[in-house]
């Protein structure tokens, strides 16, 4: 009775683990978010599985069938669109539950965007905080004002809709914080911008940035390095 939490790939889908591909291959079936999405990695790897979908609208109602179904003697395994599971994205109710149950949860690291922007970014990393999508209306500007006084390097997720609306609030509430702007990572299109938020303001305009994006944020006091 296992539910193994595998990371895939963020875009290049030469970026997964053996171990992962073989995981996938051993566990009785596989929870997704996107079967469509899901689908296309297992057959580039030639694995078959049985996929069942699992995402921020159906988790709620589906946990008890997919518990009771590893509480059989079944293995499974929970993967995501991209990159490692949970992280701002569904699962968490499942893992919960699982654990209650006596299931035991056994993680197989790999990909994460969040990660990777980080190690990238020349900023901190001995301390940072995530706070993934920030909300898209209310307590937006109450989470800005926070994060305003942050002490520790700061990671955000932030979709092509809001990019450009982010980066003025930056402007706005954090003016002074040295930013850095990952687009695309691993993939063909793979970016990064460097600079303070009335720069990347300037850099961005009016023109249309597709993609998925990390924005990686300075703590407060900190001074540019280069």
């Amino acid at each position: 009775m296992k539910l193994y939490i595998v990371s895939t790939p963020i875009g290049n889908l030469k970026d997964i683990t053996l171990r992962a591909i073989e995981t996938l291959k051993e566990v009785d079936f596989i929870l997704c978010e996107d079967t469509r999405t899901s689908g296309n990695l297992l057959t580039h790897y030639d694995i078959k599985k049985e996929l069942i979908s699992l995402n921020a609208f159906n988790e709620k109602n589906k946990i008890d069938f997919i518990v009771n179904r590893i509480l059989s003697n079944q293995t499974a395994a929970l993967i995501s669109d991209a990159g490692t599971p949970l992280i701002s994205d569904p699962g968490v109710r499942l893992v919960s539950l699982c654990i209650e149950n006596g299931i035991e949860i056994i993680p197989i690291p790999g990909p994460s965007a969040l990660i990777a922007a980080i190690s990238m970014s020349g900023l901190p990393t001995d301390a940072f905080v995530f706070e993934g999508f920030l909300p898209q209306k209310k307590g937006r500007k109450t989470k800005l004002k926070e994060l305003a006084n942050e002490p520790r390097t700061i990671v955000l997720y932030e979709s092509m809709y809001r990019i450009e609306k982010l980066l003025n609030e930056l402007n706005e509430f954090i003016p002074d914080r040295f930013v850095v702007v990952c687009r695309e990572i691993t993939k063909k299109f793979e970016e990064s911008w460097r600079g303070f938020p009335k720069e990347l303001v300037e850099t961005f305009g009016n023109k249309i940035v597709k993609g998925e994006f990390v924005v990686v944020i300075s703590p407060k006091d900190w001074k540019q390095k280069f």
